[in-house]
């Protein structure tokens, strides 16, 4: 990489901080290129995005923004993976990581805070952030679904009451 080349990549690593909410930090020692492929292609369909790149560019771009505390997890051969749902990244790599053992789980950061490796695998067992929007939705239906009922209730019972006086005026 020549200067130009290494100032776009910081300058696009830096945009990406600035608009994600998670960034996890993993180590792809001894990965091969065909391993590596099917990690990009499920985080691709997990909405993810994973990148191999320089440690010290990675870390030009970390700094001023809210993940500069992974900077020193940034040894050696890492990748950083990024998404706006981070339960996505998180289980993806937590996935990964359980049917490979060269893919190791260094760390990562929701927004100010910095999680370890057991932090990363707790935000990977959390439901997705659909499920969750799903979950908040069927919540907000089931009291208007019991209010209708309830409200629905006695003029069924008016009905059925005037329906038994109109048989047994017709008996």
């Amino acid at each position: 990489m020549d200067r130009t080349e290494k100032r776009a990549f910081v300058d696009t690593m830096a945009s990406v901080f600035a608009q994600t909410s998670f960034v996890l930090v993993a180590q792809n020692k001894g990965l091969t290129v065909a391993a590596v492929d099917d990690l990009r292609r499920k985080m691709k369909a997990a909405g993810a995005t994973y990148k191999v790149a320089k440690n010290r560019l990675a870390t030009r771009a970390l700094d001023g923004t809210r993940f500069q505390g992974i900077s020193p997890l940034l040894k050696g051969p890492t990748a950083l993976a990024w998404s706006v749902d981070p339960v996505a990244v998180a289980k993806t790599a937590v996935e990964f990581a359980k049917g490979n053992d060269k893919f190791v789980i260094l760390g990562g950061a929701l927004g100010t805070q910095n999680l370890n490796v057991d932090g990363v695998k707790a935000l990977a067992e959390l439901p997705s952030l659909d499920t969750l929007r799903a979950s908040l939705v069927g919540l907000i239906q089931t009291p208007a679904t019991r209010i209708a009922g309830v409200v629905q209730a006695p003029a069924g019972q008016l009905a059925r009451v005037l329906k038994a006086y109109a048989d047994k005026e017709a008996a």
